[in-house]
């Protein structure tokens, strides 16, 4: 069936209050659409932008009334809402993503078996939900190996690195003993991004590749273009479309992926909201990811996701503000302004701590390792001062 066209002036829910949401409430606004926030946060980044903030948690009976009677669609930016809490919203108005598709992406193991079913090779992986597994999950990995637990575990939280099967019995003791999936530590090459946008028709368009740079678990750069061979590429756009696909996914989805050393392609995880990997797409792209966002559960066309330039995004961690002496101060922002090709965004968070997403650079150049050297060398002067 098809869905109604939802032109600006169509009031938007938006479930969670993070800088994903608030991105995603810049662009809608910006499209003439009234935005409202679900968040239990009141200084949440997203929700000091809205229309309307209902501050309140996820599963508020009346705050899920009031969202439903006052919106004509509902999207998320996180993937741990609760899958009853959308299916309840769906009950009355269309709610993109969907709980089916989001449940996916929930729980690492679910997620891993999901992407077996589509023909897609995730890392190697045993299951512990018990210390009877151990022995089978270990079985046929090779060491190292890292132990994630399988729900709620983002930016290397809820992760331990594995160096032999002696040491997963304390491991998984450490976590609480939590259903958890025992990763193989891939021989990598690189780790690629594949956002795309797909619409009510199942049509998919992807923004360009990016290739990006973690840190301690988090992500620090994402490079675009990606440096890697073409039929890359090709092979990890047409993975996530599988993928989107099989979920008979509305809205915006990113994929992440390995390539190994041997140049084998690897579904590491996927998540089904904006990236933090496609935020290169607000300054360099003809539509931002946030914009699709808009465009796809709208029932709108695809904007153009064309690269004008070539891009490095960089994110800053609350680490900048707290400084080397552990003391609280303002990173001096003339080092990175005084720099014509790089776009300033702060999230509006009130706290800096360490590990906190609170921003983000973008810097544009005539190349990607041009774009990097200004990207590096701005962040530098961000962490010595």
């Amino acid at each position: 069936m098809s869905l109604p066209t939802l032109l600006p002036g169509a009031t938007l829910g938006m479930l969670g209050g993070g800088q994903l949401g608030r991105m995603f409430t810049i662009a809608a606004r910006n499209m003439g659409y009234k935005v409202i926030v679900l968040e239990p946060d009141t200084g949440s980044p997203a929700g000091q932008l809205a229309d309307k903030h209902i501050v309140a948690a996820y599963d508020d009976e009346n705050a899920l009334r009031e969202l439903s009677e006052q919106c004509d669609v509902i999207t998320t930016e996180f993937e741990n809402i609760p899958a009853d809490v959308l299916n309840k919203l769906a009950e009355t108005l269309p709610v993109h993503p969907s709980a089916a598709a989001v449940e996916k992406a929930q729980d690492r193991i679910v997620e891993k078996e999901f992407i077996l079913s589509c023909g897609l090779l995730p890392v190697p992986y045993g299951v512990i939900n018990t210390n009877s597994d151990i022995a089978t999950a270990t079985k046929d990995l090779n060491f190292p190996a890292i132990l994630k637990t399988a729900r709620f575990g983002y930016d290397g939280k809820g992760q331990q690195t594995i160096n032999s099967a002696d040491e997963v019995e304390a491991a998984f003791k450490e976590t609480g003993q939590v259903s958890c999936v025992l990763e193989q530590r891939i021989d990598l090459d690189c780790e690629i991004s594949v956002v795309l946008g797909r619409n009510q028709h199942g049509k998919s368009h992807c923004f360009p590749v990016s290739e990006n740079v973690h840190k301690d678990g988090i992500l620090y750069q994402s490079i675009c273009p990606a440096k890697v061979d073409e039929n890359i590429i090709t092979a990890a756009q047409a993975a996530a479309k599988r993928l989107a696909d099989k979920l008979d996914y509305i809205g915006v989805l990113a994929v992440e992926f390995f390539v190994t050393q041997q140049g084998e392609l690897l579904v590491n995880e996927m998540a089904p909201r904006t990236h933090n990997s496609g935020h290169f797409t607000i300054d360099a792209c003809l539509t931002s990811q946030f914009e699709q966002q808009v465009r796809m559960i709208c029932g709108l066309p695809f904007g153009d996701s064309k690269l004008l330039s070539p891009i490095v995004m960089t994110n800053m961690l609350g680490d900048l503000w707290i400084g080397k002496n552990e003391k609280m101060s303002e990173p001096k922002w003339n080092n990175l302004l005084e720099n014509t090709k790089t776009k300033l965004h702060l999230y509006g968070k009130a706290e800096a701590r360490k590990g906190r997403k609170m921003g983000h650079f973008c810097t544009l150049g005539e190349s990607v390792e041009e774009a990097q050297e200004q990207a590096n060398a701005i962040f530098n002067k961000l962490a010595a001062d």
